[in-house]
């Protein structure tokens, strides 16, 4: 799947056609989004607006020095009539690891492991070797002014 948004507004409102269709899909564990895209290419617009269609009130910037911010999910209301309930979200910034060893002081394992979260991760392909199979990956791409392509893909993460 590709898609073009115009603006921050479009790329966030982006977020709520994809979920939908996401959450429909079997999965072991965690659904798990891997971003990645230069910098600046519009990962942390889309986590934003990923984070508001969940319901999160708190202000959702890219966890660079602290890797990982977790938020509780009280209602999500695009999977509330799927049938799909997430407890969790968590945003990661894999951007200062060196990769999969530097994310067992996280708990990642067990965080991808459970049903009940939702993962982002921006620059995901620094720690690619331990995200399931399953990862959902979207690549974001400058398109001149505030244009962003995003492509959205299943593919082996081992």
């Amino acid at each position: 799947m590709q898609f073009i948004t115009k603006n921050t507004q479009e790329t966030q409102k982006l977020v709520g056609k994809i979920i939908k269709k996401l959450v429909k899909a079997p999965r072991q564990g965690a659904l798990v989004l891997a971003l990645q895209g230069e910098l600046g290419a519009g990962k942390t617009t889309f986590v934003q607006g990923l984070a508001q269609a969940l319901g999160v009130k708190e202000k959702v910037l890219s966890p660079t020095f602290v890797i990982m911010k977790r938020f509780t999910i009280y209602d999500l209301c695009p999977s509330t009539s799927l049938g799909v309930k997430f407890t969790n979200f968590y945003h990661i910034d894999a951007y200062r690891l060196t990769g999969a060893e530097d994310t067992k002081e996280l708990d990642l394992g067990e965080i991808l492991k459970d049903k009940n979260n939702l993962v982002a991760i921006e620059w995901a392909e620094r720690i690619a070797g331990i995200l399931p199979a399953d990862t959902i990956w979207l690549d974001f791409q400058h398109k001149g002014g505030d244009k962003r392509e995003i492509k959205l893909k299943v593919k082996k993460s081992k």
